[in-house]
């Protein structure tokens, strides 16, 4: 298929959309303040850019893939952004980090005054989903925004869902769904060093719990990073405590209580405090061992 894209932060999930958009046929400029993300982008066919600006220069879409809000405010409408050189007439910026929701209006009323259209776009599945073409899409913005951003979505995603005709209703969704992700991680940890504590073979513990009714897809995939001792970040420790955060926020502007949120967001704040930011949100287990303890498997615990 034809096209440019430029894709700016090429973490796990950036890098991956990047290589499956290459793989596709598209053109794809990558933004990274990291010189090996963008030498790897180089050998799989892609071309670097040095700013955000010179990676957009009319591109057909900006997709963004960086931490938060601060940082896709700063990529696109910044010194050097995106919005300076992004094709206005047919372009489209697809905003895919998880920021509060009233952020993504603010920012797509920002780029709409520069005549930049925007899909607030926030997706899951991580750097598995990114890399094979099979992520989620929690979108809302015009039909316009959609028949734009259309092409390249079809080529990252399996599923596109579309959540309304304004930005901000993809972000209220996504937020939900890491309030259910951060309780799971943290109910998965909790369980493990229960169940360590209690004597019981971790390895034997997580296959009669994957095949109960117990279960969580959360569990599935984040326990054998514990069996590891591999707590290599796929989702760092601090992006919880940046989402669970948004998530606490956001009740607190309705006066709506969120008890589970916020013990998860306690344990992952926990974790960071001790030092296990960068880790992966795993990683939240040996906050239970640092209390009580208990051995973890793998090597480093």
């Amino acid at each position: 298929m034809s096209g440019t894209v430029c894709v700016i932060g090429l973490g796990s999930m950036g890098y991956g959309a990047a290589v499956t958009l290459l793989r596709a046929g598209v053109a794809v400029r990558g933004v990274d303040v990291r010189e090996d993300a963008l030498a790897s982008l180089r050998q799989e066919g892609g071309e670097p850019a040095a700013t955000p600006a010179e990676g957009a220069s009319g591109a057909d879409a900006v997709i963004t893939f960086v931490v938060d809000a601060d940082q896709t405010e700063e990529v696109l409408l910044g010194e050097h952004g995106a919005a300076m050189t992004m094709n206005t007439g047919s372009g489209v910026v697809i905003a895919c980090a998880t920021v509060a929701p009233a952020r993504a209006e603010r920012l797509a009323a920002r780029l709409a005054e520069r005549g930049c259209t925007m899909l607030d776009a926030p997706v899951s599945g991580g750097a598995t989903g990114a890399a094979t073409g099979e992520l989620t899409v929690m979108a809302s913005g015009s039909a316009e925004a959609f028949r734009r951003a259309d092409p390249y979505l079809s080529v990252i995603a399996a599923k596109v869902y579309h959540l309304g005709e304004e930005p901000g209703q993809g972000s209220r969704v996504k937020m939900i769904n890491q309030l259910l992700a951060g309780v799971h991680i943290a109910a998965t940890a909790e369980a493990m060093a229960l169940g360590i504590r209690a004597g019981i073979d971790p390895d034997t513990l997580y296959e009669v719990i994957s095949n109960s009714a117990g279960s969580s897809w959360m569990f599935r995939n984040r326990a054998p990073h514990i069996l590891a001792g591999d707590y290599t970040a796929t989702s760092a420790v601090d992006i919880f405590v940046k989402d669970l955060g948004i998530v606490l926020e956001t009740g607190r502007s309705l006066t709506f209580p969120l008890p589970l949120a916020a013990s998860a967001h306690q344990l992952f704040t926990m974790a960071s405090a001790q030092g296990l930011g960068r880790e992966d949100d795993s990683a939240v287990i040996k906050v239970y061992a640092a209390n009580t303890g208990i051995p973890l498997p793998g090597a480093d615990g």
